[in-house]
């Protein structure tokens, strides 16, 4: 159910460094500026295996060079692909992820780096280490609605699964409503997750207020509030978030329509 994120790498460059025409895209005046306009060119080509080569020259031409380690570091997450086990493909996480922290030394609040270092941990299931950098990044730029959406969706991914298999060993179908039907069960489940749960709300009601037509957000509150009311106490609660999950699905749907008629 999760929005593709791997893209980070293509939108980083495309919204945090420059790949107009033009000279000088990494740091004007440095010895590294050649080698970064070539690297650039071949990115722009999905040449990416020499893109990582010119970037890399940029670097060692002058490694105090910002816009140079960030292109560097997007050329090998770009080649990064989430759920491939080989080595080669675990390297070019690994080498993205030393490049970002190069930069973070030198920026500790380096927007883009936070936010690809939270992608590439979120990529690989660390949500654990995810969490901490997306965290990181909402101290850092409040207004990031991408930070509070994606910690809305870890909390979701650990409470979703737990929840569906106490569902099954109920003998509780998808469609049965709920909430959990054994007291102990329930609690369990409540006392773990119902915390975690209402700060992805808490999350996602912060997205949509920072963007109305955030309608992946919307979908998440849909999804939470249906895992909230599982572990509700009474059929009364269950059926409040059942409804106020209805009240967002609703809204995605009018959101989405309504954005394909300006499109239009």
């Amino acid at each position: 159910m999760t929005r593709p994120i791997h893209c980070l790498a293509v939108l980083a460059l495309a919204c945090g460094l420059p790949l107009d025409a033009g000279d000088d895209r990494g740091c004007p005046g440095s010895p590294s500026a050649p080698a970064v306009n070539e690297g650039v060119r071949a990115f722009k080509q999905q040449r990416y295996g020499e893109a990582v080569a010119r970037f890399r020259t940029a670097v060692e031409l002058d490694g105090a060079c910002i816009a140079a380690r960030l292109y560097l570091a997007t050329a090998y997450m770009q080649q990064y692909m989430p759920g491939a086990d080989s080595p080669d493909n675990q390297q070019f996480a690994d080498s993205a992820r030393e490049q970002f922290q190069a930069v973070l030394e030198r920026e500790p609040d380096n927007e883009l780096a936070l936010a690809s270092m939270a992608s590439l941990f979120f990529n690989q299931k660390k949500l654990d280490d995810a969490a901490i950098w997306y965290k990181r990044l909402i101290l850092i730029n409040p207004q990031n609605k991408e930070a509070f959406y994606f910690l809305a969706v870890i909390a979701w991914s650990r409470a979703f699964k737990p929840l569906t298999e106490a569902r099954q060993k109920l003998g509780m179908k998808p469609d049965d409503p709920g909430p959990l039907k054994d007291e102990e069960v329930r609690q369990a489940l409540r006392a773990k997750n119902l915390t975690p749960v209402q700060e992805g709300l808490d999350n996602l009601d912060q997205a949509v207020a920072l963007d109305a037509g955030y309608d992946d957000a919307m979908a998440y509150l849909n999804l939470l509030w249906r895992v909230k009311a599982d572990l509700e106490d009474s059929p009364e609660d269950y059926r409040a978030d059942i409804a106020r999950a209805d009240g967002w699905v609703q809204r995605a749907i009018e959101t989405r329509k309504a954005r394909q008629e300006r499109q239009q």
